[in-house]
This record gives structure tokens, C-alpha cells and sequence, in this order.
């Protein structure tokens, strides 16, 4: 339900497998963070909420968890969620998330930790999820007594996205949205547990919401007329991702030790708090290899598009962030492994070596599942002359695959905006096999690196609130985190890349409208 500033897990690029959720719903996460005088904090969700202790060097040295469904089983929940009769809704006990925040911080204290010395703390909440507080929630958060666990009246909605759940609540529930005093994100429902009052949404996670003019960076009266009258009201003003919101609640000082000079940094969406961990600059691209394949990009001009997601880049406030998700990633990766290398990674590897940049103009598409990005299905091949074909050799099959995967990923990544390259990061399983990462270093015509960003929500609202106690005075996020570790470069793109892709990215452009003219007929 939080994270206390270092450790959590993305959603993208990671699905959970134990149970199968309808399309576009993840199991619950959200994180919260603080920042010490030299340690930070930082706790997670993802059907668990997690705590990582980092000091001024940004090394973990303490970590500790809440497992929702096994520690409050009382919730009943399955990955911290109720999925409804309707197999469509799925919505979280905001209750559970309150009492294990209790249970997390019971623990921090008994294990020894000496919460005086946080300064600041912020966190990340997943994405598009929403809070609805009833009349009268002010004034319970605002006289809460140290005495008692927190409990709070309202009710929570988890679904994507923002708007249109505003707008389902309103037309279905109307009762119960006539009773509603605030409307919250996960990542600003959290904030307002620490701050004692209701925490502002900030820009980067209320981009996501389909409620922002993200140029401007407030809301589109447009859309909120559009979904409820009066919802600027329940909303509120959103604030910079940077912003200082204001001292901890007294209730966090008595029960829990911290100190009241301790500040609340605004909290954000996973995503950006990623972007954050990732430490992107302009001109980064960061590319997850995992089940689901996630593009992250740095933008300084996006191109709105309706593939993909832009966001208000969460540590410069003039900048972008965009986000791509590709549902065929490692799975994909694996079948054609098992196919066609005799379920090798060795011999898959040593197709990559032994083919040609270009694979003799030989093409593929393979959508095993319905693609996110673009919206295909099925495996398509094409020879140097756009002929489709039926097979290809093995080696030529494996380098078809991944240069069709690497091909996807830049062309998509340039449609919402990106130009300008100086390095690709990579992460994820994949990132260890070095022969896919020069594929991708030849596609992008970028030289990749690489770096353990298992917890990189966690990470960035870590670095974010570090950031946010002097994001005021002018200091760049990049100055407070230039002593913090670079990534490794392991693979430059080979001389010719440029010519061979170039070329091959236009026709691999022309081939794609193709296959979706194919499924439009």
C-alpha cells in the first residue's frame, strides 16, 4: 500500500501468474516513501507491502513487508483485490490498506528503527486507481488519535482509467457519489495519510488520469464537465511532483517516533517513480525485457498519440515521459526459443551471432496473444521482396523475432516523440543474454546499458523525496543524484547499423499497417 523510499516492483513489466485478471487489471500496488537525514525508506504493494531502509549512500540497510492475504486475511483478498461477480470490476478494501501500514510501521519500531531521523518522506501508488472519501473523512484524518489504529470511512475503485471510473461511479452509483467529499489516486490517498489532510494530486500521476491538459499541467474543464459537474471541487489543485506538501501528521509523531520537522513530498504513479529509480535523461530510452516488454522514454516534445501513454515527467517540470507496453515479451522469446533452438538459450544466441544485420531483409511479426501495441494477433513473416511466407530457417526465424521486436519497439517510441538517443537502458530476465542486447544496441543505433532495477518505483520516490527537499531552490534532480551508481554499458551498435535499419525501419513501418489492414477485413 506504500513504500517507505527504496524498494518495490513495477507493474508493466512484470505480470503476476498465480490468477488470471481481465484484461487491463493488475493486482493492487502502491508505495510509500521516506527520506531519512542519510537513510530512506520505502515500502511497496503489489499484494504485499514492502519497506526498504537506504542510507545517504542510497544502500539498502533495512527491509521488511505486509503480505495482504496472508497477514489480513479477514479482507479476503486475492493479490491484495476483490474481483466482482462481473469478472470486469475489481476494487481493493482501502481499510486493509490503512491497517497495514499500522502493521508495517508496528514492525519498523519494534525492529529498532529510529524513525527521529526522517526528514522527508513521499512514495508511489499504482497507476489509474482511485479513492472516494465520504462527507466527513476530513475531519476524522485530521483528529486522528494516536491511541487507535487509523480508521477511516471510504471506499476505493480500483480500475483504469481515472476518468471513465469517475464517470461509471457517477451514472451507477449515484447515491454514493453524492456522498463523496474527495476523490484521491492510490498515490495521493497515501500522501494524506502522512500529511493529516487531504494531499494534493500530483502532476505526473494526474496526467494519467485522462483528466489533464498535460501542456498546460491542470485540469481540462473540457473533461471534467464531461464526466461530473462540480468534479474540479473533489479533485482538487493538482501541484508539481516535486512539491513539499507540508510537516507528518502529529498521529505519526506520537504513536511512531518521527520527527515533526519531517516534510511529505508528494507521492506519484509506480510508473514515474520507475522513471525516477531508472534515473532516464533526456535523450534516454529504458527498455524492460519481461513477460510484457515496457518502453519508458524521456520527452522534451511527445506527440500524443492513441497507442501508448504520456505523463508529466515526475523530476523535471517542463519535460514528458511516455510509456509503451508490448504484451508479447519473453513468453514470445521463449516459444520461438523451444521451436526453433531446441530450447536453448546457447544455440538461440548463437542464430543471433551466425545471422546478418537485416537477416537478409526477412521480416516477422509474432503476436502469440493479442498485441497491445500495435492491436494484432498472429505470427506474420515477410521476405526481402514484403512477400508473406509461411516459415523461415531456424536461425533466420530466432534474428526475425528479435530484430521484429526491437523494430516495434524504437518505431512506436518515435511515433509519440522520441528523436534524440544517447543510451538505452535495458532491464529485465532478458537483459542478461548479450546477444539480444546487440540487437537492440544495432536497431536503436544507440550503444545499451544495464543496471538491477528490480525495485525501481521504490527507488525513485526514494530519490524524489531526496529531491524534493530542495527541488525549490533550483537544484536538477541530476545534481542530487549524481553520486548515485551508473549503469554498465554492454553493447555498442556495429558501424553499419545505422545503414541496415534505417531503411529496414520504413519498410518494417509499411508491413505493420499491413497486418492491421489484414485484421480490419
Amino acid at each position: 500500500m506504500w513504500s517507505l523510499v527504496t524498494r518495490c516492483t513495477r507493474g508493466c513489466a512484470r505480470r503476476r501468474r498465480r490468477r488470471k485478471w481481465p484484461s487491463g487489471i493488475r493486482s493492487l500496488r502502491l508505495e510509500i516513501v521516506f527520506l531519512l537525514r542519510c537513510l530512506a525508506l520505502a515500502a511497496a504493494v503489489d499484494h504485499t507491502l514492502k519497506v526498504v531502509v537506504i542510507d545517504g549512500n542510497m544502500e539498502v540497510v533495512h527491509q521488511s513487508n505486509v503480505q495482504f492475504d496472508s497477514e489480513l486475511p479477514e479482507f479476503r483478498t486475492v493479490g491484495g483485490v476483490h474481483l466482482h461477480d462481473d469478472r470486469l470490476t475489481v476494487t481493493s478494501p482501502v481499510l486493509m490498506w490503512v491497517k497495514a501500514l499500522n502493521l508495517l510501521l508496528d514492525k519498523m519500531k519494534r525492529g529498532g528503527l529510529d524513525l527521529t531521523r526522517v526528514s522527508a518522506l513521499s512514495g508511489s501508488g499504482q497507476q489509474h486507481g482511485s479513492v472516494y472519501w465520504r462527507r466527513g473523512a476530513r475531519e476524522t484524518l485530521t483528529r486522528l488519535d494516536q491511541d487507535q489504529d487509523l480508521d477511516l470511512d471510504l471506499h476505493q475503485l480500483l480500475q483504469r482509467f481515472t476518468g471513465n471510473q469517475i464517470m461509471k461511479l457517477r451514472q451507477t452509483r449515484a447515491e454514493e457519489f453524492q456522498d463523496t467529499e474527495r476523490i484521491s489516486l492510490v498515490s495521493s490517498f497515501a500522501a494524506s495519510l502522512f500529511l493529516g489532510d487531504y494531499a494534493a494530486i500530483d502532476h505526473s500521476d494526474g496526467s494519467g488520469m485522462n483528466l489533464m491538459d498535460i501542456n498546460t499541467r491542470s485540469w481540462s474543464e473540457i473533461c471534467l464537465e464531461a464526466v461530473a459537474p462540480g468534479l474540479a471541487r473533489l479533485l482538487g489543485t493538482p501541484l508539481p511532483s516535486t512539491s513539499v506538501l507540508g510537516p507528518i501528521s502529529s498521529y505519526f509523531v506520537r504513536r511512531y517516533g518521527f520527527s515533526p520537522r519531517c516534510q511529505v513530498v508528494t507521492f506519484t504513479g509506480d510508473n514515474p517513480a520507475s522513471l525516477a529509480g531508472m534515473r532516464l535523461k533526456p535523450g534516454d530510452v529504458t527498455v524492460s525485457l519481461g513477460t510484457s516488454d515496457t518502453v519508458f522514454l524521456w520527452l522534451q516534445q511527445p506527440r500524443p498519440a492513441l497507442e501508448g501513454h504520456v505523463f508529466c515527467n515526475p523530476v523535471d517540470g517542463q519535460a514528458y515521459m511516455a510509456l509503451l507496453c508490448f504484451k508479447n515479451g519473453s513468453l514470445t522469446r521463449e516459444r520461438v526459443r523451444n521451436q526453433f533452438a531446441g530450447g536453448s538459450w546457447e544455440l538461440f544466441s548463437a542464430a543471433l551471432k551466425d545471422t546478418p544485420l537485416g537477416n537478409h531483409g526477412n521480416i516477422g511479426f509474432y503476436f502469440d496473444t493479442m498485441e497491445i501495441t500495435p492491436p494484432a494477433v498472429g505470427v506474420h513473416r515477410f521476405d526481402r521482396d514484403d512477400a508473406e511466407v509461411s516459415s523461415f530457417g531456424p536461425q533466420v526465424e530466432v534474428r526475425a523475432l528479435v530484430e521484429g521486436q526491437f523494430l516495434s519497439r524504437r518505431l512506436h517510441a518515435e511515433r509519440l516523440g522520441f528523436s534524440a538517443r544517447s543510451r538505452v537502458v535495458a532491464t529485465g530476465g532478458a537483459s542478461s543474454n548479450k546477444e539480444i542486447l546487440q540487437v537492440l544496441s544495432d536497431v536503436f543505433n544507440t550503444p545499451v546499458f544495464t543496471m538491477d532495477l528490480s525495485n525501481s518505483a521504490c527507488l525513485g520516490s526514494a530519490y524524489r523525496a531526496v529531491h524534493g527537499l530542495v527541488a525549490e531552490s533550483g537544484v536538477s534532480f541530476f545534481d542530487v543524484m549524481k553520486n548515485s551508481p551508473e549503469p554498465q554499458l554492454v553493447a555498442s551498435p556495429h558501424p553499419a547499423a545505422q545503414e541496415v535499419y534505417a531503411p529496414m525501419l520504413q519498410r518494417f513501418a509499411r508491413l505493420e499497417e499491413r497486418v492491421l489492414q489484414q485484421r480490419r477485413t
